[in-house]
């Protein structure tokens, strides 16, 4: 199979298309400019709000102009993420894709099919005069990867539907109707650094080639977490051999499951064979704890010239300490929904800088006290070793209606089409959804989309066959949209 032969013809062209214009999050002008420019060459009324987001309406075909009018929503940015070596530019560079079976990949990066694929779908609904729907209103959104700014900002009023389809899903035959809230919380520990002692042997060790994913969606999937790992490890060392610690690092973003990370240590000369010792003792235990969702996991020690200072002794401890007694990953399970994560946490990046090390987390819960009480625990953890805490106002959820109007079309819909019932599910995620509730009351909403796996990581892949299944359900949906009361 050649891309050309990928169906269907447009989502895919214009999928491709937008994976020539840079778009990291809070980095959107360039997609906005295509998306405008989209717009005025095909005779469409638009606008962009102070925020960024960009709306584009399509008058109804033919018919069916006494339809409800619909909101067709996607986010415009992507998360960018790398392979270690690769050289690859996400402000100028395009993503390559290419055909691996049945599945599409790019080549050393995140695909940016989330949610590159919602957007590319709603600009072949837009360029397509051949489809039957109703009135349309095309809403992307900005910087929803990093902080759901476009969809906190989207003042009432922006758009007029009273149905929206969220196109931000990640499992062909799955049909979302509710999703967690979240919120971040940041520590700050004191990282004093004092004269490195004499006779050490200093050495970086690093941790790398973990699956990593989506820290929503994945979390409950038993991948392991690089800062995590690292950490364990280092703890050791500080308690049997008096280890210093130089610098730290790991992990990026808050959304995403850490895949590396790296720091360069110390130990008496005594012990410098002990370390390589213990490291491979210590891998063999991770290999096996991970033995099925973690195969190319790997764990380096090299030897690095000597630094001139190391960590202050107690300042390190009460760090390391900290990040191993905070809970990372899920901590609770849904009583009313089999299968789904209530409450969960993700230690998303250590970076240190300017005399102090900034731990980044996340938390996610469909019930807001229990988000609350996850994000305290987290505190209270990193309070205890001395870090100054904050804890970001988060965003809301977005709670089931299982009596939706547009979700019994949207089931009815796909048992017509594909012979079988949808999953109607609830998901661990943050959708934008949720915010939009809060400024359209009214909205009815259901969210669906083609299958991706290892979103938020370079091993991002979206399954080519769903991609038209998903095309054709939400033409079929749009057909069936109920008339204005």
């Amino acid at each position: 199979m050649e891309k050309k032969d990928l169906q269907p013809a447009s989502v895919f062209h214009y999928f491709e298309e937008i994976c020539h214009v840079p778009r990291p999050s809070k980095k959107e002008e360039r997609i906005r400019q295509y998306l405008t420019d989209f717009a005025e060459s095909h005779g469409l009324e638009y606008k962009v709000d102070e925020a960024g987001n960009v709306l584009i309406r399509k008058n109804a075909s033919a018919g069916k102009e006494h339809l409800k009018t619909v909101v067709l929503q996607s986010h415009m940015d992507m998360v960018c993420e790398k392979n270690g070596g690769v050289e690859h530019n996400f402000d100028t560079d395009p993503i390559e894709t290419y055909i691996d079976g049945d599945w599409l990949r790019a080549k050393g990066t995140t695909l940016g099919a989330d949610n590159g694929i919602g957007v590319a779908t709603e600009l072949a609904v837009l360029a397509d005069r051949n489809i039957e729907h109703g009135p349309i209103e095309c809403l992307f959104t900005v910087d929803e990867e990093t902080g759901l700014t476009g969809a906190f900002a989207l003042k009432e009023g922006f758009m007029n539907g009273d149905i929206l389809l969220n196109l931000d899903s990640e499992d062909e035959g799955e049909l979302f109707i509710g999703c967690a809230g979240g919120a971040g919380t940041t520590a700050e520990f004191p990282c004093p650094m004092v004269q490195a002692p004499e006779g050490y042997f200093f050495f970086r060790v690093a941790v790398k080639g973990l699956t990593g994913g989506h820290s929503g969606d994945d979390i409950n999937k038993n991948r392991a977490n690089a800062n995590k790992i690292l950490n364990r490890y280092l703890t050791a060392l500080m308690q049997r051999y008096g280890m210093c610690l130089c610098e730290i690092d790991g992990g990026n973003l808050h959304n995403a499951i850490p895949r590396e990370a790296s720091a360069v240590c110390a130990v008496p000369m005594a012990h410098k064979e002990d370390v390589r010792v213990d490291l491979n003792v210590f891998l063999a235990e991770i290999e096996d704890e991970y033995a099925v969702t973690e195969p190319n996991l790997i764990m380096e020690l090299e030897s690095e010239s000597p630094r001139r200072e190391v960590m202050e002794a107690e300042a390190m401890k009460r760090f390391l300490l900290a990040v191993y007694a905070v809970h990372n990953g899920v901590y609770a399970m849904s009583q009313d929904i089999p299968g789904l994560v209530e409450t969960s946490s993700n230690l998303a990046s250590v970076k240190q800088k300017d005399g102090k090390i900034i731990v980044v987390t996340s938390q996610r819960s469909s019930i807001l006290s229990s988000r609350k009480d996850m994000s305290q625990a987290v505190r209270a953890a990193f309070e205890l070793g001395g870090a100054s805490c904050v804890t970001a106002d988060g965003y809301p959820g977005w709670k089931p209606n299982p009596s939706s109007e547009i979700l019994g079309i949207a089931v009815e819909s796909y048992k017509r089409l594909f012979g079988a019932e949808p999953k109607v599910k609830a998901i661990h995620a943050g959708l934008e959804c949720g915010l939009f509730l809060e400024k359209y009351p009214s909205l009815d909403m259901v969210s669906f989309g083609p299958t991706l796996r290892g979103v938020h990581s370079p091993d991002e892949r979206m399954l080519i066959p769903t991609v038209e299944k998903f095309w054709n359900h939400l033409l079929d949906v749009l057909k069936h949209i109920p008339a204005k009361a």
